[in-house]
């Protein structure tokens, strides 16, 4: 792979990651708020989400 190549991590809306842990989207944002899950902020101020982050908390909540 080339060193000069950046890879860009694909970054899920509250409703989606709503809808993998299937709970309502202000519950998301209550998560990120408390600090349970990493939010980016787009330049709107909308919250964005890691999906390799949601991913292995996902895997990490079945398995506890």
């Amino acid at each position: 792979m080339d060193p000069d190549i950046a890879v860009v991590e694909r970054l899920l809306t509250p409703a989606e990651v709503a809808t993998i842990f299937r709970v309502d989207p202000k519950t998301v944002s209550r998560w990120a708020r408390s600090g349970k899950l990493n939010a980016l902020r787009t330049l709107g101020g909308h919250r964005r989400y890691p999906e390799s982050e949601i991913w292995a908390l996902l895997e990490q909540h079945q398995d506890g």
